[in-house]
């Protein structure tokens, strides 16, 4: 297997061994560490956050994770973190006593806590989990307050980093009003949804120089002439995927859903079927990677935390394109000019059409893990068990994402340019932030 070694790549992100603890503890909090990150999509699930908003959590809450480990380090070597836009080092030495690992999981969860509307739920979990290191590691009631403390303190931090990227501003701002006239988003059934987040590409990013730095292809021009590109390429080609679709492509297409947004009517009555986001998807999957290669702490931070931030700055980049092109939405069309009937195997998520937001995303996550892992590499997917679906095998990171990508085409909910020029558009922004970090 081609590899990239991770000593290597991670010293170049300024990561070191930690060896103040013993290694037993180190390897089985490292192994804990995506399952407490878990707790905190359990929560996005419970509040149906948008997939954008999601990756955002991600991102401050790995990042305390990873920034409390590296202040519990010896050194403080350059880290990637100096690459991120409007960010100051962070000027803190932990307390005596203070355990890296109880601390950096405390940190995560405890800034996903403040952040997430029903984030208050965490306190539980934040009491286990201080449980767990006095009754099965032994820490002493000074070293778990001392750990709280410098969690609390790194916390603080990565919150009020969090108040400059203009998130807060947002509710201020106006809604989207659809276009008058053909081959523009109009709000799906079965709940007619507002579009979501149509000003998300006015937040910072971490790593992008803009939102508009990687502005894809121009989507297919709409068209309704039977000869024209959209028409033969775009259209017949989702109508013709979701009539003609094989029980894998269902498969596949119901694996990489990650619709929060899923609406059941039943009579006069909406249920909800709650779900994980994409970006939650590929933070599972991370964190299966660092599991099977038996990642420390530091080296599972650090994934995890340059892994999300690659996906906040990823919906970044697709958000600015969704609301530029503001493209109709294939069963819109279907129904108005084919066939009434028809509908997508997915239920089309509330906002515009191009890019796809699972194609971008992918794409970009797919070579950050790359860049960090290697290809091939062979991994199985079981992040949506929990779901009710089963696990899926795959032999690379980059196959994953193409089947990703390819799903909305299964699923009836993106025209085949959104899924392929998506993809494009997210290994721009990954290979952009590779190649800054490492």
């Amino acid at each position: 297997m081609k590899k990239l070694v991770y000593p290597i790549v991670f010293s170049l992100l300024g990561i070191h061994l930690l060896v103040a603890q013993s290694p037993s503890l180190e390897q089985e909090a490292a192994n804990a560490y995506p399952d407490y990150l878990f707790e905190a999509t359990k929560v996005m699930v419970h509040d149906v956050i948008s997939p954008p908003a999601a990756a955002r959590y991600y991102a401050y809450a790995c990042l305390a994770g990873y920034l409390a480990d590296k202040v519990h380090s010896n050194s403080n070597p350059p880290d990637f973190t100096q690459k991120l836009n409007g960010y100051r080092p962070i000027d803190y030495r932990p307390k005596p006593k203070s355990n890296a690992s109880l601390a950096s999981t405390y940190a995560m969860l405890d800034v996903a806590r403040q952040m997430l509307p029903s984030g208050e739920s965490l306190t539980k979990v934040l009491d286990q989990l201080a449980m767990e290191y006095r009754n099965k590691y032994k820490l002493s009631k000074r070293e778990i307050s001392s750990s709280i403390e410098s969690a609390k303190s790194v916390s603080s931090y990565v919150m009020a980093y969090a108040k400059g990227d203009h998130f807060n501003e947002l509710s201020a701002k106006m809604g989207y009003t659809p276009k008058p006239g053909p081959g523009y988003w109009y709000p799906t059934p079965p709940a007619y949804m507002a579009a979501i987040e149509p000003n998300w590409q006015t937040l910072r990013t971490f790593f992008l120089d803009s939102p508009t730095q990687f502005i894809p292809l121009k989507p297919t021009p709409f068209d309704m002439d039977p000869n024209s590109d959209f028409y033969q390429k775009e259209l017949m080609v989702v109508y013709e995927a979701v009539k003609n679709v094989t029980p894998e492509q269902e498969v596949i297409a119901n694996f990489w859903d990650c619709n929060p947004f899923n609406v059941q009517m039943t009579g006069h009555m909406a249920i909800g079927f709650k779900k994980i986001t994409p970006g939650g998807h590929w933070m599972g999957i991370a964190g299966i990677a660092c599991k099977k290669e038996g990642y420390g702490m530091k080296q599972t931070t650090a994934t995890l935390a340059l892994v999300a931030l690659t996906l906040h700055d990823a919906f970044v980049s697709c958000w600015d394109e969704k609301y530029r092109s503001e493209r109709i939405r294939p069963e819109t069309v279907i129904n108005q000019h084919l066939d009434q009937n028809w509908r997508p195997i997915l239920q089309t998520p509330p906002f515009p059409e191009y890019t796809s937001g699972h194609s971008v995303v992918s794409g970009a996550a797919s070579v950050i893990l790359t860049a960090i892992f290697g290809e091939p590499y062979k991994f199985t997917d079981d992040t949506e068990i929990i779901f009710g679906l089963p696990e899926r095998d795959f032999t690379s990171f980059e196959a994953a994402a193409q089947e990703a990508a390819i799903s909305r085409l299964y699923g009836g909910i993106h025209y085949m340019d959104a899924c392929t020029n998506g993809i494009v558009q997210g290994k721009a922004v990954g290979a952009f932030i590779r190649d800054k970090v490492f």
